[in-house]
């Protein structure tokens, strides 16, 4: 502690020696006057520095002269803070003579804190760009030095469009999209969703509830690895693996609360608060919290959310670090199962219409708990441990389609009418994962390394007592039970109308009614069935070692893991087996640095993903079944420009799986899965992110996706291009913010989506349209009060972000409008 405070005092004493010599009495200028000009140790001249005047709403920014000027009271007292990204803030306190000005000139030193192995330190970056990312090494690497692609929003692109759904916020990367409206996407034409339990949270394998998605407000940002990851997290998508990455504690205070009234009856209250909770900041807090009351452009759905977010660091030494993360999400609200049309005529009903009815609810729970610890043993060795909890419990009753068009007496479809369904449902499920492992840099002769070795565990647990009730199907000729498909033939063995058709165990949805199908239904004479979720239960182990090497102008990214993976079969019966599957894993990546604004970059990965009873989850699937085998190769290039500020990286890949599970498309089994044989996946990506200007933020992608089934027994489905991935897709979103004049503080924002043509996932002769979306944004700042109105989807156009057939599609919302309010300290 007593080392901390010499380096702490030292600090400060240097910045103001650094700064405060400087000051400057200039007559020539009016009284109240400061004026100054900020350059780099260097000598170089930075534009951009925040130069803020504590305790006041008054600020501004240096400009490409790296030229400031403020006007201020002659006689006061005032402290003036200088930040910079890369830099250490610098603080000086003076007073203004009373009949001229000051010059107060700055050197800014760049800041040399000790890159972090576990993110425990809050990122101060208030732009759209981030420099480094843990996701790709197991430490804080420059994005530019990883030898593969990753895409990234910050809570600042997050927050300037008015987003609040991860969902939402996927639409500004390259190769990644929506496969529902659920915590569902497509990454490189491959489906990740947050109940396969290969998501991450702060680098840790987590899942989320899957139907509803959590708030984004306690996210600092969200970032997309591309490729199989399996070499770092085990089992994992080929296309990508999806990080939220939640903020942490800042060692200066700040506060806000913004409050959110928009279309479809929506309304949300956002507060984020952090600082230091001691006098010397060794103990930094922050606490996010978040509620949302909004109905939907969709009949009867609704969202009622309660987000808790607190999270604490501790620093004793400058050794060693502990961050403690916690986030509950309360979610009450409805199962949307998707819009359905009649047969075969996609336009033929509104997209605002749902299959739920009154009686409808579903109400979930989410914690994730989360403990990290760094700690420098040596100069060059460091340990790390974190470990996640997750807790989820979903309570369910819905009305949903049975996936099918009713029955006449022939056994013909009835394009009108939609069969249907009831569910009710209680399950819970556990998930633990520890990463430990250790840092070591050395030097061989001319080469750096960065050494990784480290063990992983994980787990999920179904617990016994999941359940549910099942009504579906037709009744009987003596009304005394259902059965659950109707077949012609045997029409004698089923309750008929006066029409001759079979009598449904749950009503149909009538198209032709639809206020009358969607009112509160008396469920008292369905016939349900009783189905248990059988209890699950995997771990794995896993050992790995990683070298980053740095040999002048080339560095390498050499990595293996290994992984047992066990699944309890029949877990908690007395016919439990252990089924283990191993695998081993490679990763290999070359960077070359061509000259200071541009790298070149090679990458190998593999992947795989078991298909166990515990991952697949679905005792009908059939099986058992092989895991799947992934590899990918990806060139690519990663620049920056304008001083750092502006970011391009454009990357070539192609991605290989075999093992794939598809539906079988069985009438009578409609959970049977089969393994289609392989699949390729190849494109080019280009993305563009950061500031043209001190005023103007841009970001931008564009992707071209080639993904398709090149192996299956289905000759037809071979070259198909995968369900909901278009081959195409482009997202733009800019800002820019006037900074001088009488309209100072005023912004303005426009962006734009497009995604070409997708196939359906279970019915391939049936598409959904392309789509190109308009955005844009207003925004006033004035002092600490932030004014925003966001407009989305302004054409009103009619689109869909996927689905499975036209009995459920998954459509975007019309043109929709968000005003928000906000108050900063």
């Amino acid at each position: 502690m007593r080392h901390f405070f010499c380096t702490f005092f030292l600090f400060v004493f240097c910045c103001y020696v650094t700064w405060g010599q400087q000051i400057q009495a200039a007559e020539s200028l009016p009284a109240g006057t400061l004026q100054g000009q900020v350059k780099d140790a260097a000598g170089a001249v930075l534009p951009g520095v925040s130069v803020v005047v504590e305790g006041t709403t008054l600020g501004t920014t240096t400009d490409a002269e790296g030229r400031y000027e403020l006007q201020l009271v002659a006689g006061q007292h005032y402290t003036i803070r200088l930040t910079y990204v890369g830099f250490e803030a610098q603080r000086r306190t003076l007073t203004l003579p009373a009949i001229h000005g000051l010059r107060l000139p700055a050197t800014l030193q760049n800041a040399h804190q000790a890159l972090q192995q576990v993110e425990v330190l809050g990122r101060k970056e208030t732009t759209y760009r981030t420099k480094a990312t843990f996701l790709g090494s197991k430490s804080e690497t420059e994005i530019k030095d990883l030898p593969q692609s990753v895409s990234y929003a910050s809570k600042e692109l997050i927050a300037d469009q008015g987003l609040m759904r991860v969902g939402e916020v996927v639409k500004n990367f390259s190769g990644v999209t929506q496969f529902t409206f659920y915590d569902d996407i497509v990454i490189r034409g491959f489906r990740v969703n947050g109940q396969s339990n290969t998501q991450l949270l702060n680098g840790l394998r987590t899942s989320t509830g899957f139907w509803k998605q959590p708030l984004a407000n306690y996210l600092e940002r969200v970032e997309v690895l591309k490729g199989p990851s399996s070499a770092l997290f085990g089992n994992a998508s080929p296309g990508g693996v999806l990080n939220r990455v939640t903020k942490k504690p800042l060692n200066e205070n700040r506060k806000s609360l913004s409050v959110s009234l928009g279309s479809f009856q929506n309304f949300r209250a956002l507060a984020d608060f952090t600082g230091p909770m001691s006098k010397d900041s060794t103990l930094l807090y922050r606490l996010n919290l978040g509620y949302e009351d909004a109905q939907s452009f969709r009949d009867l759905q609704f969202d009622r959310n309660l987000v808790i977010a607190p999270s604490f660091s501790f620093l004793p030494s400058p050794r060693t670090r502990l961050n403690v993360d916690i986030v509950y999400n309360n979610s009450n609200s409805r199962l949307d199962r998707g819009q359905a049309t009649y047969k075969n005529d996609l336009y033929s009903t509104p997209t605002s219409q749902s299959l739920a009815t009154g009686n409808d609810y579903l109400n979930e729970q989410t914690y994730n708990v989360t403990g990290s610890l760094s700690h420098q043993f040596t100069k060059g060795l460091t340990g790390n441990l974190s470990y996640i909890k997750t807790g989820y419990a979903e309570d369910l009753y819905e009305h949903r389609s049975a996936n099918a068009y009713a029955q006449n007496a022939a056994g013909q479809d009835i394009d009108s009418k939609v069969a249907m369904q009831v569910f009710a449902r209680k399950r819970r499920r556990y998930i633990d994962n520890l990463s430990a492992f250790v840092n070591y840099d050395l030097q061989t002769g001319p080469v750096a390394h960065r050494l990784v070795l480290g063990y992983d565990y994980g787990s999920e647990t179904l617990p016994p007592g999941a359940s549910q009730l099942t009504a579906a199907g037709y009744r009987n000729a003596a009304n005394t039970a259902a059965i659950a498909t109707y077949v012609p033939a045997n029409r004698t063995r089923y309750l008929l109308d006066a029409s001759g058709n079979p009598v449904p165990n749950v009503p149909h949805f009538d198209l032709t009614d639809v206020l009358g199908s969607q009112r509160m239904q008396d469920d008292s004479k369905l016939f349900f069935t009783p189905r248990s979720f059988d209890p699950t239960y995997y771990n794995l182990h896993a050992g790995y070692v990683q070298d980053q090497l740095r040999l002048g102008r080339v560095q390498a990214l050499l990595g293996l893991r290994y992984e047992r993976y066990t699944d309890l079969v029949g877990y908690k019966t007395a016919a439990e087996t252990k089924v283990n599957q191993h695998a081993l894993l490679p990763r290999a990546g070359l960077v070359f640095t061509l000259n200071e604004h541009v790298n070149l970059y090679g990458t190998y990965v593999q992947g795989y993903n078991p298909q166990t009873a515990a991952t697949i989850a679905n005792p009908n699937a059939g099986g058992p079944f092989n895991p799947l085998r992934s590899n990918m190769l990806e060139v690519g290039g990663k620049s920056s420009w304008l001083q750092d500020r502006l970011s391009i990286t454009a990357a070539a890949y192609r991605i290989r799986q075999t093992n794939v599970l598809y539906n079988a498309n069985d009438a009578s089994q409609p959970d049977l899965l089969r393994q289609v044989g392989a699949e390729e996946s190849k494109g080019l990506e280009f993305d563009v992110l950061g500031q043209l200007s001190l005023n103007w933020s841009v970001t931008a992608s564009y992707a071209y996706n080639e993904a398709s089934i090149t192996e299956s027994p289905v000759a037809a489905e071979v070259g198909a291009q995968k369900p909901n991935a278009p081959r195409h897709l482009a997202n733009l979103w800019t800002r820019y913010t006037l900074d001088r004049g009488a309209l100072r503080g005023l912004g303005i924002g426009f962006g734009s989506n497009l995604a070409t043509v997708r196939t359906l996932s279970l019915n391939t002769t049936q598409t959904i349209p392309s789509y190109f979306l308009l955005n844009a944004a207003l925004y006033y700042r004035t002092g600490r009060v932030t004014m925003q109105l966001n407009a989305n989807n302004l054409a009103g156009r009619t689109y869909w972000v996927g689905g499975y057939d036209y009995i459920r599609l998954f459509p975007g919302a019309p043109r929709n409008f968000l005003l928000t309010l906000g108050y900063a300290l």
